[in-house]
């Protein structure tokens, strides 16, 4: 089996994908060796994946003014692929693409050209197109390289899709996962419930986006007409920051799908886990500050150098950063500050 064919394989089977953030100097320049550090750390903590050039990279990466997608991906994949020759192992590599049709296309080639396996397909910003319109753009994009499909949530650019657009689109030969990121439990039942409903159901992998719900999501058991289906990996903004103890939980999440025996302390990790990533993801604020928020913890542990947006106004809303210093504080098992101690040590040898 070839390296591309295995990364398949392994996103069908599921894995740990963060979303990669962004990471820029001081000046509001892109940083191209702390963004191979962050990979670095990613990778060494136990992903199974990286997805860059999505939500949490920042989608003004492909301004004409920042002209970043190319570059960001090519650190991406450079540091990746150093990684693979190092240890044997491989890594799941997914860039997020944007935009109608001919966008998408054309940021599906460049991806598929620097030796990504799968695409994340955003709907974001597509309020004038159909169900069907988005249909016909996935099938286009899947023509170029394998689609991992996206439910977005409206706080950040989403829209409510019916249970049959995701019967419909998990039919699409080349769509090969699905990512739930509507952040509503109903509408992740439409999902899931369409996905199940498909011929190609079991050729479709689902992975939870819900970074309110990411512990509850990966053991469930959904069960429709007979037929039983998990999520079985996250491709998660949250999962970009304590990642060392994400690896840790989701392989807790997966051992209840074996044995159908759910520990209540899994529980309450759940929940704890839900409440810090409502102080990350500044829930209050209706997430704006969510991206900051993401840079205020690897910032403070000390993988990334600085808080900076390419927008100058993302910044974090007033009192988030207490917010996710006490919850950090409080719930501890949640977070990889001694793996994180070692790694950045071993990164100054």
């Amino acid at each position: 089996m070839n390296r591309h064919n295995t990364a398949l394989q392994i996103l069908h089977e599921g894995t740990v994908i963060p979303a990669i953030p962004l990471t820029l100097d001081e000046n509001r320049a892109f940083d191209p060796v702390s963004q191979r550090r962050i990979v670095r750390y990613y990778l060494t903590a136990g992903a199974g994946g990286i997805a860059a050039a999505v939500h949490s990279t920042q989608f003004e990466i492909r301004e004409p003014k920042h002209n970043l997608f190319r570059p960001v991906l090519e650190a991406v994949i450079a540091e990746i692929e150093d990684f693979e020759k190092k240890t044997g192992r491989t890594v799941v590599r997914v860039a997020g693409v944007c935009g109608k049709a001919p966008q998408a296309c054309r940021e599906a080639e460049l991806a598929k050209s620097l030796g990504f396996d799968a695409v994340l397909l955003s709907p974001g910003g597509l309020a004038d197109l159909t169900e069907e319109d988005l249909l016909e753009r996935t099938k286009a994009v899947a023509e170029v390289m394998p689609v991992i499909g996206f439910y977005l949530q409206e706080a950040v650019g989403g829209r409510k899709l019916s249970r049959a657009y995701w019967r419909s689109l998990s039919d699409i030969p080349g769509v090969v996962a699905i990512k739930c990121a509507c952040f509503e439990r109903y509408r992740t039942q439409d999902l899931v419930k369409g996905v199940m409903e498909s011929a190609r159901a079991d050729e479709v992998a689902l992975y939870t986006g819900n970074d309110d719900h990411i512990v509850m999501d990966l053991i469930t058991p959904f069960v429709h007409e007979g037929k039983k289906k998990y999520f079985v990996g996250g491709l998660l903004g949250q999962w970009s920051v304590w990642t060392k103890s994400a690896v840790e939980i989701f392989g807790r999440c997966r051992e209840t799908q074996k044995t159908g025996i759910i520990p209540a302390e899994l529980l309450t990790v759940a929940e704890h886990l839900t409440e810090a990533n409502g102080a990350v993801f500044d829930v209050a604020n209706r997430f704006a500050g969510c991206i900051p928020g993401l840079h205020y913890v690897l910032k403070k542990q000390g993988i990334m150098k600085s808080l900076h947006c390419l927008n100058p106004d993302e910044i974090l809303s007033p009192g988030q950063a207490e917010e996710i210093d006490r919850l950090w504080k409080a719930y501890p098992e949640i977070a990889d500050d001694s793996f994180v101690e070692a790694f950045m040590a071993q990164e100054k040898e």
